[in-house]
């Protein structure tokens, strides 16, 4: 899909001031995946990048912040965490009307179903044992140490982030949904106790939110960093651990269904025994965790599928499809604090 109508001439000028060495602007095309910020190849004399932007019109408050998105992957390079190199960042008033960041373009592959079929057994485990250890990695990362100790606010991070997401449901609600409301409803009244863990959580931590090499052996970058933020390790493990759960047969590309075992794909408790190992985290409160995650990520949905009626969602039709996910997605926590799941 070919690239807004920017003045490019504009455009070309502002990234030859932004971006080190820069020049020769040929051509920008946006990704036909994603759907929260609009996400574009540059190619110019000077190489291959990345620009990622903010979307157009009326945006809900503190999404869609893509100068966060530049500062913790600029910290977390330093500190052995895979990501691209960011190369530049923006005014908010910018040659294409809305702030945007440049980082490096990143040749390699991406998995788009977690069952990876085109993939042997053995390759299948090493790729998820690859996420594993980034995923502790991450988590291991001081943030004073990497100049993020202010890159989230103090306090219950679970309970801020129900705030924040009861908000941004509310804000984007279409239909009555008795199931997410009994959700929120479950989750302020079962809140754990802060446990005083506090680590950089990635916020979309999964199998498609990274560039591996050509046999899924190395993990070259962890992208999309937007919901990135202080807050509480297992949120990210409860977040990657609901794809064990989502039927593979739907439009969620999980792992529910499958024979995992013949497949070379870790069941849940061992993925998280295997975490646990290397981050030193113990799985506790794990049904709220799992119950907070399938809340979180409808109230996502719904916001993606709101900006598809207002005519600002990045790919319109999977938006709409998405829409019909959060009613599922509801059920399916209701199942886990249940004990159905």
């Amino acid at each position: 899909m070919d690239a807004e109508p920017f003045d490019m001439d504009a455009l070309a000028d502002e990234l030859h001031q932004l971006v080190p060495g820069f020049s020769g602007l040929h051509e920008i095309v946006k990704f036909n995946t994603g759907q929260s910020n609009p996400t574009y190849r540059v190619e110019a004399d000077s190489g291959h990048y990345v620009l990622r932007a903010k979307p157009p019109g009326t945006l809900l408050k503190s999404a869609h912040q893509v100068d966060r998105e530049y500062r913790v992957m600029k910290a977390l390079a330093a500190h052995g965490v895979p990501v691209p190199k960011v190369l530049g960042l923006s005014r908010e008033h910018s040659a294409i009307g809305r702030m945007y960041f440049v980082m490096e373009l990143i040749e390699g592959h991406i998995f788009w179903d977690p069952a990876l079929p085109e993939m042997a057994a053995s390759e299948r485990t090493a790729i998820y044992d690859n996420m594993n250890q980034v995923l502790a990695t991450l988590h291991s990362v001081e943030p004073e140490a990497a100049g993020l100790g202010d890159f989230g606010r103090p306090g219950n991070y679970f309970g801020r982030q129900i705030r924040r997401w009861s908000e941004q449901y509310l804000a984007s609600k279409t239909d009555e949904l008795a199931d997410m409301d009994r959700l929120m409803a479950w989750l302020n009244a079962n809140l754990p106790e802060d446990d005083g863990q506090v680590s950089v959580v990635h916020g979309d931590f999964r199998l498609d939110n990274m560039i591996f090499d050509g046999h899924g052996g190395h993990v070259l970058a962890l992208i999309d960093w937007e919901l990135s933020t202080l807050g509480h390790p297992l949120a990210d493990l409860a977040y990657q651990c609901m794809q064990w759960r989502l039927p593979h047969d739907s439009g969620f590309r999980g792992l529910g269904g499958l024979d995992r075992d013949q497949l070379g794909i870790p069941q849940e408790a061992d993925y998280v025994a295997r975490y646990t190992e290397r981050s030193g985290i113990k799985a506790e409160n794990w049904s709220f965790c799992l119950a907070f995650s399938f809340f979180r990520l409808a109230s996502i949905l719904q916001g993606v599928y709101k900006r598809s009626l207002d005519g600002n969602a990045s790919n319109p039709e999977r938006a709409r499809e998405y829409g019909k996910a959060v009613p599922r997605l509801a059920a399916m926590a209701g199942d886990v604090i249940t004990g159905k799941a």
